[in-house]
């Protein structure tokens, strides 16, 4: 296990993921159309999506992920009222990562946040690309899935169910104490 740098464009915001390994987590490609939204919404496409759409990214448990600079600097977006939280920088508008809520012990690390040139190294290889029904274009991934794989769906269940046992949703960079977001989140729909 190694700890993993992480910072945005700028080098305002900086954080690090602790005791990370290819098997402490999932590293997926996310075609989706949320995923494409999101990027959009920050003017970010040419760094956040591959050639066919997709979004690098590291599913991991959110207290392994301490910002160490620019807290304050952390924003959130939803694409609708309800769905994820989808976070990024104020100072330069880097894609951090994806959480669900303060009480699912997630969070899915985008690419452009991870400050590590070997990502294979550190990460393993991409173990699935999911949602390529949204790809642009006909995708050419070796392992590419129209939904999610059931071997993929079922290790991150297993792993999430496993974090919450450990209460690995405490302490989180994105959540208060009393679990509201620790930036009001704007939504793109409005």
């Amino acid at each position: 296990m190694t700890n993993l740098p992480l910072k945005c464009r700028c080098g305002e915001v900086t954080a690090l993921a602790t005791n990370v390994s290819p098997s402490s987590g999932n590293r997926v490609i996310c075609c989706c159309c949320d995923c494409q939204a999101f990027a959009r919404f920050l003017g970010r496409e040419d760094e956040v999506l591959d050639a066919f759409g997709g979004t690098e990214l590291f599913q991991m448990p959110q207290s392994q992920l301490t910002i160490q600079q620019g807290h304050d600097k952390l924003q959130s977006m939803r694409l609708t009222e309800k769905g994820l939280l989808r976070w990024y920088t104020s100072c330069c508008n880097t894609v951090v990562g994806n959480t669900v809520n303060a009480k699912m012990p997630f969070v899915g690390v985008i690419h452009t946040f991870i400050d590590e040139a070997d990502r294979d190294k550190v990460l393993g290889p991409v173990k699935a690309v999911v949602q390529t029904q949204y790809a642009k274009g006909a995708p050419d991934y070796p392992k590419h899935s129209a939904k999610f794989p059931l071997g993929v769906t079922l290790r991150l269940v297993g792993q999430l169910l496993l974090w919450k046992l450990q209460g690995k949703q405490k302490p989180s960079a994105f959540f208060s104490d009393d679990g509201r977001p620790v930036s009001k989140p704007v939504i793109a729909s409005e």
